[in-house]
Formats: C-alpha cells, structure tokens, sequence
C-alpha cells in the first residue's frame, strides 16, 4: 500500500534493502527506532539475490570466527520451527581434503571449532565417500561441520523488512544522490534528515563514500536443473579459503549446494575491479572445468542459467560496521564480501546496539570503520574566541523536510 509520508521525525535512515539493510532496519525497529528504508530497486536484490546462500561459520581470524557464530546462532532463532518460510536447510558443509597437507589443515580447523564449541567431525576418506559418493576418487577426507545450513538470502530479506514494518518502519522507494550530515539527498531533490544514516548499501556503498576502503569483487553462480539426491551436503573445497581471501588476481574454486529445490548451485568465481556483470562465457567454463574435476558426474547435468553479483571487500577482510566520522550521524554496514548472508543477523545487532547505547554479545571493536585511517575524525581545531561548536541534531529535532511517496510493506 502506497502512502503519503507523514511529517514526523525519522530516527534512522537505512540506504539499502539488501539482506543487511533489511536485518538493520528488523533490529533498530524492534528497539523502538522510526526507521525508513530507502531503495531503488528490489527488496533482497543485488548482491543478496546472487549469493548462494550458503551460512557459514568461518574462521580465517578470531574476529571472522566470533561474527560468523554468533550470525549462525541468530538464523537459528529467526528460522525458529518454520524452516519451510525461510527456504532454510541445515544440510552442513564438508570442507573437501584434496590430499593430506589439507587433511593436517581440515584437522586444525576442526580442533579451533571444537575449542569454540561448534559441532563438526574430521572424515577420513572412506567416510567422506559415504556421505558424498558423487566426489571423485583419490580425495584424502574432509571436515563436516553439522550446523551451517543454507536459505534463499531474497526471501529472508522481504521477512525481514516484514518484520520491520510491524514495528512501524517503512520504505521508501528512491534513489541516493548524496550522503549529508545527518540526512540523505534524493535524485529527484527530495531532502530527508535523520539523528542517523545507516549506509548498508553493498558494492554500491563505495559509489556514495569514495573514502572508503571497498574493493568490488565480481562472482558467477550457475544452476542446474533438478536432480534431488544428487549431494547432500555443501561441498567446499579448502582451497577455496585461499580464493576467498586473496589479493588480487582471478580464482575459481569448488562449491556445490544442494537447493531444497534439487538443483544445484554451483560455485565460485572472483574477479578483482570488475563492475561488469555481464555473465562471461570463460569465466563461466573454468568454474565449471574445475567443479567436474571434483565432481565428475557434474558433466551430465544440465545447467538453467547463470549469474553474477559483485562482492564488497575490505583489505582486512573484515566488515565495516559502526560510526563513520566522513559525515555526522553517519553509521557503516558493508564490506562483507562472501558472508554477507551468513554475518547479515550479527551485523544488524552490533550495529543497533552501538546505535542505542546497549552492550552487544560479542565486541564490536574488530569491526569498526576508524580501524582505517580515512575513515577516522580529523583532529578538532581549536575554536577561535566567539566561535560556536557544532552539534549533532537530536531525533526528536529532525524533521522530514519534504514530502514523498513511501511504501508500506
């Protein structure tokens, strides 16, 4: 239902209805915030309509482990006993041993996700084949790690947002020209103020703030028609950390799920600085060429389609998630890269307890945008003799400052 915006103060002003942006907006609305979604396109596109929506506890560093965990744990409330709505299976992942130097390095992992409670079992080669018999001969084991799962990341955005608006937040469908303090303007001039900014716009975050340290990386996912039973788990292969996180350079690496649906998607790519999101035939081969090479009967099924998305990263590998000092009232959900589905709950509750002034599960500090420098305030001049301070402007002083069609969900 379309509505005319009401002229009344807006607490917080989310930029984006991805599945971050929509799990802010569920977290701030719910501790009593007025929040306004603002999006261009559509609820639970972009990157969260191409990721795999794979969840996934990742531990390349304490600050990946404790975020990624603390996420699993949220999805599994929020999926409650209704997995069906959220499109969700908790079908685990086995991390693949190529041979046994990835053996040693499955069995270190898995010693670290024991000592953090997290539920997983090294496979030796029989075991692995018992489990996964479409994986080629000569594989040294792997690790099973019981509690990821995966969801379809579009749906749970809409939930999300859902859930928001029975707490009052709307949204409102338009494009950002520009990031104030303590605002936003519109492409069609439409000016809107906030005591906060949430920018939780993805790759497309950089595009708004060029200060900050984004990197686009460019993905393929491809899908196969139905072939239920065909794996059961998600299959990754451990190499795949190293394509994850690396610097430069083009990659591929093996990453199959099984969708509740059947078919199977098939993973992954990363390109560096591409914002082309044209599907490139090549690109599109070599995943598949390496997939089969794990995976032998792959070549037998026939592929639907193919698309792409573009990953946002940061040079730590970690998000950016708190108070940003480039504009007043200014406040940074992105850079997830590849666990943006996965750390999207997590996210949303570091980022509304900063907000609001509460204490967190965990510490919010790894995440922080003034871990770098330009993102940082610059150091106060000292007022000259009549100067007055400038302050930030309080909710309860910030009114819309015009009129503008809003959505409610």
């Amino acid at each position: 239902m379309t509505v005319r915006a009401p002229r009344q103060p807006i607490d917080v002003i989310v930029i984006g209805a991805g599945i971050i942006g929509t799990a802010c907006a569920e977290a701030l609305a719910a501790r009593g915030r007025r929040v306004t979604v603002i999006e261009h396109d559509t609820v639970g596109g972009g990157a969260t309509a191409a990721g795999m929506g794979h969840l996934v506890v990742m531990d390349d560093n304490a600050a990946e482990l404790a975020l990624s965990s603390y996420s699993l744990g949220l999805w599994k409330e929020l999926v409650g006993d209704a997995p069906q709505r959220h499109e969700y299976s908790r079908c685990g992942t086995i991390w693949v041993a190529a041979d046994e130097e990835e053996r040693a390095a499955a069995a270190a992992k898995a010693e670290l996700l024991h000592a953090h409670g997290l539920a997983c079992e090294l496979l030796d080669a029989a075991a692995l084949y018992r489990r996964e018999p479409q994986l080629r001969p000569g594989l040294a084991g792997g690790l099973l790690v019981r509690g990821d799962g995966l969801v379809y990341p579009p749906k749970n955005a809409r939930i999300l947002l859902e859930r928001a608006h029975r707490d009052g937040a709307l949204l409102m469908r338009g494009r950002v020209r520009a990031i104030e303090d303590h605002g936003v303007l519109l492409e069609d001039g439409t000016r809107l103020q906030a005591a906060h900014v949430v920018l939780a716009a993805g790759a497309a975050s950089a595009a708004l703030l060029p200060q900050l340290p984004l990197q686009a990386k460019k993905g393929h996912v491809i899908i196969t028609d139905r072939y239920p039973g065909f794996i059961q788990h998600q299959l990754v292969e451990l190499g795949y950390i190293k394509s994850a996180h690396a610097a430069s350079g083009d990659s591929v690496a093996f990453n199959l799920q099984p969708r509740p649906t059947g078919q199977i998607l098939i993973g992954s790519s990363r390109q560096f600085d591409s914002t082309d999101t044209a599907v490139e035939p090549a690109m599109m081969a070599r995943m598949l060429k390496h997939a089969i090479g794990y995976a032998p009967a792959l070549a037998q099924l026939n592929v639907l389609r193919c698309w792409t998305g573009l990953r946002a990263a940061t040079p730590d590998g970690l998000p950016l998630i708190g108070p940003c000092a480039a504009r007043r009232g200014l406040w940074l959900a992105t850079g997830h890269e590849g666990l943006g589905i996965t750390t999207s709950l997590a996210t949303a509750q570091l980022l509304a307890a900063q907000i609001v002034g509460e204490n967190a599960a965990i510490a919010h500090d790894p995440y922080l945008p003034a871990r770098f420098a330009q993102l940082r305030a610059a150091p106060e001049a000292p007022l000259h003799h009549g100067a007055r301070a400038a302050s930030g402007t309080p909710a309860d002083d910030v009114q819309l400052s015009a009129s503008a069609g809003m959505a409610l969900l």
